[in-house]
């Protein structure tokens, strides 16, 4: 008899847990979908044409249906080239997943039209444009950023041209004899001396007064350097 029971008690439960419902498993191609919206959105300022492709979500992960589904840029991770997005659940007892995502950016940049020396003032003629798909956001595109700049190295024709390579021109040379301009409250100082470095607009440059005396001063155009009163 009480094996009976026993097995009774046994079919009860097995018939108690088949009509318990599973707990709800949270939608892969939501997940997807918050991600994608993501990428979208913060790559809209970026320059260039973006495509972008979000990967495929292991099956084998199952995670509890969130409603509140927030997705973000991994610490460290650039919004460029093979990437992930985390999308996390901001539910009590979240959770978080990262997402594969692959991001092409097409940028127009800008290029040396030709082999271009150490110290080259940069002008119109020198600059090519190159679609490129850039694996990074490194790269100048306007004009404005490049012309009447100095080349730090020579560069070869077609290479992209990034802002490491250049420099402003310098206004002052070292050994120059400038001009040493001190002002103030309703007065103007000037007197001469030379400039113990090379400095472009507004770099900090220590020239030599007549009297021996080394001075630091700001750079200005036409070998103009400004003295604190």
């Amino acid at each position: 008899m009480k094996k009976f029971i026993f097995l009774g008690y046994l079919l009860l439960c097995s018939l108690n847990a088949s009509a318990t419902p599973a707990a709800a498993i949270q939608d892969h191609a939501q997940i997807k979908n918050v991600a994608a919206a993501f990428v979208q959105q913060q790559s809209a300022a970026l320059s260039g044409k973006v495509t972008f492709k979000v990967d495929e979500i292991d099956p084998r992960i199952a995670l509890p249906a969130c409603a509140r589904l927030e997705a973000f840029l991994p610490v460290g991770s650039k919004l460029i080239g093979k990437t992930s997005i985390g999308v996390r659940c901001m539910e009590k007892n979240g959770w978080n997943i990262f997402v594969p995502v692959q991001v092409k950016l097409s940028l127009n940049l800008l290029v040396s039209a030709r082999q271009l020396p150490l110290g080259h003032l940069l002008q119109a003629q020198d600059l090519a444009s190159q679609t490129t798909e850039a694996t990074q956001t490194e790269g100048l595109t306007d004009p404005n950023q490049v012309l009447g700049k100095v080349l730090r190295y020579s560069i070869s024709a077609g290479q992209v041209l990034r802002e490491d390579m250049l420099r402003l021109p310098f206004s002052v040379i070292q050994g120059q004899i400038v001009q040493l301009l001190v002002q103030g409250d309703g007065f103007s100082i000037r007197s001469e001396g030379a400039a113990l470095s090379n400095a472009s607009d507004g770099q900090a440059v220590q020239v030599r007064n007549g009297s021996g005396r080394v001075v630091g001063g700001i750079a200005r155009v036409n070998g103009i350097v400004e003295i604190g009163p």
